[in-house]
């Protein structure tokens, strides 16, 4: 971890009163997944196109999410089914500025929209006016209920010259009551633009490494993980989570 807080060092820095332009709270995704051992490499290519975001003296942050679904776990299968229109809710926090977010997104037709509202602590029963929050954007009145923990590292790069953000997740970890999970030798990058741009320099440096875009979110990568004992379908993401598995075991050999 040294040696990448120091590659992270030789970035600019853009703090979080410059990011206004970079939030990207509708946008649209690109997510790739490749081996931890990659990550000094590519970021190192990826030196003379971004800024590296800071805070509090940092360029690695941590994050924590409690993840909510309905009792039958609509919103993992909506993913699952391929459903055009799709939500997750989550309680986020910040935590090396100590900031939390009960935040919704909604995917539709391809376009994400995060809506978000700032909450003092992480809740697994969801109050009177955040109940309200998240079903005045889901159309309907539904109970939702907590269904898994992850935390995982951050690096956040932006853009010089284009309205981009670039996250790079490492270290990710998912449990729900007792059962515990790691992914700690994968990346996981995520694109984010106001439209579709293969000139990307990230873009452009994934398609050269042969590394193609991979569509599964945490979300579902932590709900197949943890809860095996609800038997949930996952045929469709099968070969998806086989390759993540596939770089975690290449990696420890």
């Amino acid at each position: 971890m040294e040696k990448l807080e120091t590659l992270l060092q030789t970035f600019d820095p853009i703090r979080l009163d410059e990011l206004e332009d970079a939030k990207l709270m509708d946008r649209i995704d690109t997510k790739f997944a490749f081996p931890r051992k990659e990550l000094e490499i590519i970021l190192s290519s990826l030196l003379p196109h971004y800024y590296c975001f800071e805070i509090n003296g940092k360029r690695i942050g941590n994050y924590q999410s409690l993840y909510f679904d309905k009792e039958t776990f609509d919103f993992y299968n909506d993913h699952h089914n391929g459903k055009i229109h799709r939500f997750k809710v989550r309680f986020r926090k910040y935590v090396d500025s100590d900031i939390y977010f009960l935040e919704v997104k909604e995917k539709q037709k391809g376009r994400v929209t995060k809506r978000r509202v700032p909450v003092t602590r992480f809740e697994e029963r969801l109050q009177d006016s955040q109940r309200e929050f998240v079903n005045t954007i889901l159309g309907e009145d539904t109970e939702l209920e907590p269904k898994l923990w992850n935390v995982y590292k951050r690096i956040t790069l932006v853009s010089r010259n284009k309205k981009e953000r670039l996250t790079l997740d490492i270290d990710l970890k998912f449990s729900w009551e007792e059962v515990n999970k790691e992914f700690d030798d994968i990346v996981i990058a995520e694109l984010k633009q106001e439209r579709l741009d293969r000139s990307s320099p990230f873009y452009q440096l994934m398609r050269a490494r042969g590394i193609r875009p991979y569509r599964l979110s945490k979300y579902c990568i932590g709900t197949i993980e943890l809860h095996t004992k609800r038997k949930l379908k996952y045929n469709r993401f099968k070969k998806k989570l086989l390759k993540l598995k596939g770089i975690q075991h290449d990696t420890r050999k």
